[in-house]
């Protein structure tokens, strides 16, 4: 393990740590030297990635919470101050959207999906961001979509608002932030193989045809293609980039809608 990318003696707090791409983004911090502070509302799963963990000789600390209440992330943060003292990453990976056609969405699902990405995640950022701005260092990372910046359709209408924020959230508090120490980036992934989207892909194939026809790589993500890039983010080796928005999506954005991938 090169210097470059050594997390040797940093302190990392990754929501959604139980499953998927915030799972897998804990597990790669932690081999990289990191400790690291999980939350999610999945007890049992988070029970897991902290054991896993701490069989690679680093330290986890779990604590249950639902990103979308702020007295909730703030206790989060309780506990990191109780248990390391520090901040150096912010993993902001917990959260999820509700999907309904937009004539048919109601209200309720809009704020509710606004509070799980936007509200709890800012929450998250401010928490991070003024213990890592009295330190003087220290790096945000924000989950963001795809739909952050295009549009999907198919009733994602308050997910893509919500996503929509949050790169706008990562660019103002890079913009603010920068200056003092503290790079916030986001990385905007395509379709990564979840429970939801295997549920869906086995109500109606087809959906696995159409998007794999949008991504020239050949295949779905999967949530180990996060690890790489999250070391990266988390360690002296980015040091100038921020405010950045990173897609992770097969070559998806890059081909024009009428574009032929070409293995096809």
């Amino acid at each position: 393990m090169g210097s470059l990318f050594d997390l040797t003696g940093k302190v990392a707090v990754v929501t959604g740590a139980a499953r998927g791409m915030g799972r897998a983004m804990s597990l790669a911090l932690a081999e990289h030297g990191a400790d690291l502070l999980l939350g999610d509302r999945n007890a049992e799963g988070m029970a897991e990635t902290a054991a896993e963990i701490r069989a690679l000789g680093r330290r986890a600390v779990p604590v249950v919470l639902d990103v979308a209440e702020p007295v909730e992330v703030r206790r989060l943060f309780s506990v990191l101050d109780q248990e390391y003292g520090r901040v150096d990453f912010l993993g902001n990976v917990a959260g999820e959207g509700l999907r309904a056609k937009p004539e048919d969405i109601s209200l309720e699902m809009v704020v509710q999906t606004l509070n799980n990405l936007v509200v709890g995640r800012f929450c998250a950022c401010q928490e991070a961001g003024r213990r890592m701005l009295a330190a003087g260092s220290g790096s945000i990372v924000s989950l963001g979509s795809l739909a952050s910046i295009t549009a999907l359709g198919r009733g994602h209408i308050a997910y893509s608002m919500a996503m929509g924020a949050v790169a706008q959230m990562t660019r103002e508090l890079s913009t603010e932030w920068s200056g003092r120490g503290v790079r916030v980036n986001a990385i905007l992934p395509a379709q990564v193989m979840n429970p939801d989207l295997r549920r869906r892909i086995d109500e109606n194939p087809a959906m696995e045809t159409k998007w794999l026809s949008g991504l020239p790589r050949g295949r779905m993500g999967v949530p180990d293609d996060i690890r790489g890039l999250a070391v990266f983010l988390a360690s002296d080796s980015s040091s100038w980039i921020t405010g950045a928005l990173i897609p992770m999506d097969g070559g998806n954005l890059a081909m024009n809608a009428g574009g032929t991938p070409g293995g096809q």
